[in-house]
């Protein structure tokens, strides 16, 4: 989520004078008999209180359309979109985007729970293309690309001042096709190209299991923290985003998981873990919030007038009485950062992990006809106790880095175990 404008200059001497004299000649008499073929329609703007000179837009478009060499190229409607987008971009706020028609069924498609591309979700830090998290088993992650990674480079096309509506369209494209990243992870100072062939990505909500401390592979049983705990339970919940399925699948296995812990006495607790969980529905975040926490406030909007509306737990709520540690880093953003500050806030959770991404403002979707759409940041959403986190993210109780190195050892999960069998 460097670029900048490669110009070519041609300098033509001696008898190549006289050529170019007389193309511009023929060009000219081309564009003096050329007709304006764009019809502007619904010019009336809607009621507002800000003051625009619309002439230097005109002047511009009209430009375009008499002086611009290749009349071919010259489409209406994408000399619109761009306008849109250029327009929106004024605002600096990468959340508030407009997007075109392919990419507005892309994004719903990609919240749908199936979308075709290398399987990422894309941020914006500091101006640049940031890898928020890479999705579960997709051709990103086995790729190598990570939570946190900087995209430099799309196909060798520089991506500053890429907007991140613009980088998904480039990004995204036909199963089975190639992508090239040039990408700098934020652990090195060297940039590194990847390959990726683009897939089918089907995006399932929720993984889940329940195991004995002794069947837990990713962590060392070998550790003092637990000897004699060998035998005891935890169930591992892991939500990878908030989609349009995410609710169902959620409510089913709350009910299973319910009716589990109920049953067996050495269940000792629940690790959920939200890492490199990008977000989605501020509703869904609450609904999954209320699951845990049987009374008070799960998140707290605040528009633009400053006004606030406090958003409470449903009080339904299946597992709010089984102790929960919920692993968080940078790959966790927007929703899954409401859900953790809501258990926190609440204190219904430690955290282990990294600190999340920090995206705490809520945006508004609307269509806008002819399959286009507009994402409009209309509120800052606050934790229960009042804390923004935007461009700040989740300081976790306990720290602890992956270590990318040995993949295989989770000492973030250990982590959480090891504070569950307290």
């Amino acid at each position: 989520m460097t670029a900048g404008k490669i110009r070519f200059f041609a300098a033509i001497f001696v008898a190549g004078l006289i050529g170019y004299t007389i193309g511009v000649t023929q060009i000219n008499l081309q564009w003096r008999n050329f007709k304006p073929h764009i019809e502007v329609i619904n010019k009336e703007p809607p009621p507002s209180l800000m003051t625009l000179d619309f002439a230097p837009f005109w002047q511009v478009l009209a430009k375009i359309e008499t002086g611009y060499y290749d009349k071919t190229a010259i489409d209406p409607q994408k000399l619109l979109n761009g306008a849109i987008v250029g327009m929106v971009s004024g605002l600096d706020d990468p959340y508030t985007v407009y997007l075109p028609p392919k990419q507005n069924n892309d994004f719903k498609q990609a919240l749908a729970g199936q979308f075709e591309g290398i399987g990422a979700e894309l941020g914006m830090k500091d101006k640049q293309i940031t890898v928020v998290a890479p999705l579960d088993g997709s051709p990103a992650e086995k790729a190598g690309v990570k939570a946190g990674d900087i995209i430099l480079k799309v196909d060798d096309q520089g991506t500053f001042g890429w907007t991140i509506a613009q980088a998904v369209e480039k990004i995204r494209g036909t199963k089975g096709t190639e992508v090239k990243l040039t990408i700098l992870h934020k652990s090195d100072e060297k940039q590194v190209d990847i390959k990726i062939v683009r897939g089918t990505i089907t995006v399932k909500s929720l993984t889940t299991w329940t195991k004995k401390v002794k069947d837990i592979d990713q962590i060392n049983i070998k550790s003092n923290s637990f000897s004699g705990k060998l035998d005891e339970k935890i169930v591992y919940i892991r939500l990878s985003q908030f989609g349009d399925t995410t609710n169902k699948e959620w409510t089913d296995l709350a009910i299973k998981l319910s009716q589990e812990i109920k049953g067996d006495k050495d269940i000792k607790g629940i690790v959920f873990d939200l890492r490199n969980n990008p977000g989605g529905y501020l509703g869904d975040a609450v609904y999954i919030a209320s699951e845990f926490i049987k009374k008070g406030i799960a998140v707290i909007q605040e528009d633009k007038n400053g006004d606030q509306i406090s958003s409470e737990v449903t009080g339904k709520g299946m597992l709010t009485d089984i102790p929960v540690v919920v692993l968080i880093n940078g790959g966790s953003a927007s929703a899954s950062e409401i859900v953790t500050g809501a258990l926190v806030d609440n204190k219904r959770a430690k955290t282990v992990g990294e600190k999340s991404f920090g995206k705490g403002t809520i945006q508004e979707a609307d269509d806008l006809g002819q399959g286009a759409g507009l994402h409009v940041t209309v509120a800052k959403w606050l934790t229960p106790n009042g804390t923004w986190v935007h461009k700040l993210g989740i300081e976790p109780d306990f720290v602890v880095n992956f270590d990318e190195k040995d993949p295989s050892h989770d000492a973030q999960l250990e982590k959480a175990v090891e504070q569950l069998l307290k």
